[in-house]
């Protein structure tokens, strides 16, 4: 009788091999050879699943993208009624909820890497640019609705422009995402996390402010 192969599990351990390799070697060198001797998988097993070394690429950005927004998803849900925080909190949230698209551990740190990858073979390869559009404008969605949210309960300081702002944290979020993991010795990831919420806390209201409104 045949072995049963559970695709679920399958899938994680390709993608946790895949990411591994990436990391190691990066995405334009990661071919199915090199990440089945990662998994511990006949090749034959991954030709199941891809075509070929664009076929892997695509994947592995599609699973980076969905690994990053389940995350996103389960924070959100777990947020609730944010005007009923104190503004503090609010803040940390927020600045939590940011940290998701930073290398602060070696799991984000991997998933950094994919991405930055990802979007230099987009830069002169057509076949990935539809991928990389859509995970750039869903970064700067995220934000939108983030600085969106924080204003609507009056944490933010009045008269913002926040489609500037959006641009200017995204910028800052990609900055420190590259800086961190190409220099993590300059830039550690407490150091990474800092410069994210001080920013986060320029754009917010005075305290005394926030207390007399």
């Amino acid at each position: 009788m045949p072995k049963y192969v559970d695709p679920g599990a399958r899938r994680r351990t390709v993608v946790d091999a895949l990411f591994r390799v990436v990391v190691r070697e990066g995405l334009q060198r990661t071919s199915l050879r090199t990440v089945a001797a990662e998994a511990d998988l006949n090749i034959g097993s991954l030709r199941h699943y891809f075509a070929g070394q664009q076929e892997l690429m695509r994947f592995a950005m599609q699973s980076m993208l969905d690994r990053v927004g389940a995350r996103l998803v389960a924070r959100v849900e777990g947020i609730g009624d944010l005007a009923a925080r104190p503004r503090s909190e609010q803040l940390a949230l927020a600045a939590g909820l940011l940290a998701e698209l930073l290398p602060l551990d070696e799991q984000r740190r991997a998933e950094v890497i994919v991405f930055l990858d990802f979007h230099t073979a987009a830069r002169t390869d057509p076949a990935f640019r539809d991928l990389s559009r859509a995970a750039a404008e869903g970064e700067r969605l995220l934000v939108r609705r983030v600085l969106a949210r924080l204003d609507a309960v009056g944490t933010l300081r009045e008269g913002l422009d926040l489609e500037l702002e959006t641009q200017r944290l995204a910028a800052l979020l990609d900055g420190l995402g590259l800086s961190g993991v190409l220099h993590p010795e300059v830039l550690s990831a407490a150091e990474c996390a800092r410069a994210m919420e001080a920013h986060l806390a320029e754009l917010a209201r005075p305290a005394e402010e926030s207390a007399a409104g």
